[in-house]
């Protein structure tokens, strides 16, 4: 074993100390980052190469500063994107509903579909999509400032329609057009604050976390948005906390013009995303 390899196993063990949840995956990355390697060319670092740097990014850490702003990077699905304070981090669970919303888009019978992301955040649900349906046309909201400081870097050469704004009143251009309507809302109510964790709570903006007291407001108010834009047949995707698997399919009523309404799973298997189609006139 080398020196690095030596240190990753003391910063393993201090990270699960601190209570991180991964504590290995995030002592390997934090040693690649600032050693410039691949997670899988730590044993070929050299003894005198060791950088004591990476001892101040794992204080950091200790702290529970989430590792993408220590980095500066997050990936998912096939992006790389840049992240840093005032943008919300994507997360893993997300990716399942990316996955869901590529499958139904392919699954029609459009040759451009027309895709809007409602809080786009970072841009990652927009530009996964964008890159995995080669044809669609990609439109995505965000409405933090400090957020699309983020967003335009990531999204800049894509194909992707940036535009600031709120997620309820955007793109009315399109009302009627698009194809599929997909968005990651905050949902947290404001009553589980202290149960969040750190990484979340301390250093996500609440704009992308929190949203009334049971955390279904801005759902509510994107179901709105969502029939507005939709055409007859269109599909909208949304994300939930694995609790509110009971409660958001029942915002997308018959009675409110919405069919199939239902509700799936993430890869643990828990409630994570609610899904409809616009009823046909």
């Amino acid at each position: 074993m080398n020196l690095l390899l030596a240190e990753v196993a003391q910063a393993t063990q201090r990270l699960a100390d601190a209570g991180v949840p991964s504590p290995r995956n995030d002592a390997e990355e934090l040693a690649a980052f600032v050693h410039g390697v691949k997670r899988g060319a730590l044993h070929s670092v050299k003894d005198a190469d060791f950088d004591a740097r990476y001892w101040e990014v794992i204080a950091r850490r200790e702290q529970r500063e989430p590792l993408q702003h220590i980095t500066g990077r997050a990936y998912f699905r096939y992006l790389e994107l840049q992240v840093g304070p005032g943008v919300f981090v994507p997360r893993p669970e997300t990716e399942s509903v990316v996955g869901w919303a590529i499958d139904a888009v392919r699954a029609m019978d459009v040759v451009e579909p027309c895709i809007v992301d409602l809080c786009t955040g970072s841009g990652a649900i927009a530009l996964a999509l964008a890159q995995e349906v080669p044809r669609s046309r990609v439109h995505a909201v965000e409405l933090s400032e400090d957020a699309l400081v983020w967003t335009r870097k990531n999204v800049a050469g894509s194909r992707v329609d940036l535009r600031q704004g709120n997620a309820l009143e955007a793109f009315p251009d399109l009302d009627g057009q698009v194809d599929l309507v997909i968005s990651n809302p905050p949902y947290i109510p404001l009553t589980e604050w202290e149960y969040v964790a750190p990484e979340a709570r301390d250093y996500d903006p609440e704009l992308a976390l929190f949203s009334g007291e049971d955390g279904l407001d801005l759902i509510r108010g994107i179901e709105r948005t969502a029939h507005r834009l939709l055409r007859p047949g269109g599909v909208v995707v949304i994300e939930h906390a694995d609790t509110q698997g009971g409660q958001v399919p029942w915002i997308f009523t018959e009675e409110r013009g919405w069919a199939d309404a239902a509700d799936h799973p993430d890869l643990n298997n828990r409630p994570r995303f609610a899904t409809a189609r616009k009823a046909l006139p």
